[in-house]
């Protein structure tokens, strides 16, 4: 993947590093522990983290932090939406804050990038696949850059004691599904010789 470096007042968004991994996995445990974006309900740790990111990035996928002072504040990534290879050319995206980082703009930041990125390497969608419905900071984000809500799924996940909607979210990338996908585009041609059911 091409370096992105997009720096904008104090912070900088570029590729994630293996050395980012200890402040991912800890900014996505608060997430897991205490929040209902995530619906994984026991916090993975740094070695589960690591093959993650690794999954991705080594198939081309972009995967960015957020740094501002010298510190990783948040991180986003674009993977695939489903296995089928017929989806190759459909992203989800998945963006998390420290919770100290949340309401400064970097959500849109990094989503911003991502976006961008997700487009220039060939991608036609972008699925948003909001845990809880009630999170109205994300549905809001998506909302703000383009996303329309596509669907709800009503009480699809149990956790914290209580039933959470899930909520779909579409962009469309580039040229959307107005003409054929670009066989240029190295993660989908990745993902569709994959093996698999």
């Amino acid at each position: 993947m091409v370096a992105c470096i997009i720096p904008a007042m104090s912070y900088t968004i570029r590729p994630a590093k293996e050395s980012d991994l200890d402040v991912i996995t800890a900014i996505y445990g608060e997430a897991v522990e205490l929040g209902t974006a995530s619906f994984e309900l026991a916090v993975p740790d740094r070695t589960e983290m690591a093959r993650r990111y690794h999954e991705l990035v080594d198939q081309g996928y972009p995967f960015f932090a957020l740094e501002d002072g010298g510190r990783v504040r948040g991180y986003a990534y674009a993977g695939p939406y489903r296995t089928r290879p017929a989806y190759r050319f459909m992203v989800e995206d998945t963006i998390y804050l420290d919770a100290k980082a949340r309401g400064k703009g970097y959500g849109k930041a990094l989503l911003t990038a991502l976006i961008e990125e997700c487009t220039r390497l060939g991608f036609r969608q972008m699925m948003a696949v909001i845990g809880d419905a009630n999170n109205r900071g994300s549905v809001g984000l998506h909302r703000a850059l383009g996303f329309e809500i596509t669907g709800t799924m009503k009480d699809v996940g149990w956790k914290h004691s209580k039933w959470l909607d899930v909520v779909l979210m579409q962009l469309p990338l580039g040229q959307g599904g107005a003409t054929a996908p670009d066989k240029d585009c190295l993660p989908a041609r990745m993902f569709a010789l994959r093996k698999g059911p």
